[in-house]
């Protein structure tokens, strides 16, 4: 039985959020794109991205007009053939990842719906307990510290520090950061490739002795010939995030000795088909895996939860993507936080969608 796909709604869904600093940039809205992709068959399913064009180079405008050109490809095919239609927009254009991923994901949830079951057990994943990190975006030294103790009141566990705008102040940054919060919390850095290889073996064996669980992407892609030497010198354990797109991007990694980790992000990877290939390609090799994100919304991170319900080698959650400072949350259903503890409901599909009073402000285009 197919179900053919009839039409496509595409919204320029923009969140404004409190302003957030990373090494590459500040961001003041999240650049998402929402879709709905409808079938003959009375289902439609739900996908969303959101653009980082200092880290993956798409934007809210690119993901817009490439989501026309898909939608037109996709007019009248099976949705239900997820590889086939994926491999249709790899066909058609080369990366793209971020929007790709909102049609990967909406493929995802009108197959569950279809069969009748939640995303994680379409999957033939089972629950478990995720707690989720929450982020300290890059600012001065005691500010950050303040930040840390703060979420520490509320009742985190797990602090991502963003490092990467300057090599001894980043240092400062994590002493304070570390004598604010005490020895118990658990600190994983994040420099978004903001180091060069001297700034990277600088700051690693200054950081060390605070205890810090891993580092996220220390150096620009560029310098990945590097990281295998890098890793002798770190006292640190080194994560993998835009080094590896892909499944090939992971095998690489892994098999010349430049990570200790990956981080899976459906922005780079292009959707849950492409993910589920770095996770077994890292779980093959023995490398536990961190599920990341952007700035997504509560739907696109519904999505990503029942991914790592059915992906026994994510060992890491990076999942507080719509707690840092989104000012709107513009969905209904989906995930739900208790602390930083996420949940999901065992409604069919991905079991969340669009608030559509939100939907009404939105720019729309219907393929």
């Amino acid at each position: 039985m197919t179900n053919k796909i009839t039409a496509v709604d595409i919204y320029r869904f923009s969140i404004p959020m409190e302003p957030f600093t990373i090494a590459t940039g500040t961001m003041d809205h999240a650049q998402n794109v929402f879709i709905r992709i409808h079938t003959d068959k009375g289902f439609y399913g739900v996908g969303e991205c959101s653009a980082f064009p200092m880290i993956v180079g798409e934007t809210q405008d690119t993901c817009l007009a490439m989501a026309k050109d898909f939608a037109k490809l996709w007019k009248g095919q099976d949705v239900l053939d997820i590889p086939a239609r994926m491999q249709q927009l790899h066909d058609a254009v080369a990366g793209n990842t971020t929007i790709k991923s909102a049609f990967d994901m909406a493929l995802y949830d009108i197959s569950a719906k279809h069969a009748g079951l939640p995303l994680y057990k379409f999957l033939r994943g089972k629950k478990r307990v995720v707690e989720s990190d929450i982020t300290i975006g890059i600012g001065a030294p005691k500010q950050m510290a303040m930040k840390g103790v703060a979420f520490k009141r509320t009742g985190a566990n797990i602090l991502k520090v963003k490092l990467g705008k300057g090599a001894e102040t980043d240092v400062e940054r994590i002493k304070q950061i570390r004598e604010a919060v005490g020895p118990e919390m658990n600190i994983r850095v994040d420099a978004n490739q903001g180091w060069s290889f001297d700034e990277a073996v600088f700051a690693l064996q200054a950081i060390g002795q605070y205890d810090i669980e891993f580092c996220e992407q220390p150096m620009r892609t560029w310098y990945n010939d590097r990281l295998p030497e890098l890793m002798k010198l770190s006292p640190v354990k080194i994560m993998a995030d835009e080094s590896v797109y892909n499944h090939h991007d992971a095998r690489m990694q892994i098999e010349s000795g430049s990570c200790h980790y990956i981080n899976i992000k459906m922005a780079k990877s292009g959707g849950i088909l492409e993910a589920k290939k770095i996770h077994d390609t890292a779980a093959e090799r023995g490398i536990p895996c961190m599920m990341g994100g952007m700035l997504e919304s509560r739907i696109a991170l519904s999505s990503k939860l029942h991914f790592v319900y059915a992906s026994p080698n994510i060992h890491f959650y990076d999942m507080d993507t719509c707690m840092l400072g989104h000012l709107v949350d513009p969905c209904v259903g989906g995930v739900t936080y208790e602390g930083y503890k996420l949940n999901i409901s065992n409604e069919p599909g991905i079991g969340a969608d669009a608030d559509e009073a939100f939907l009404k402000g939105c720019e729309k285009f219907t393929i």
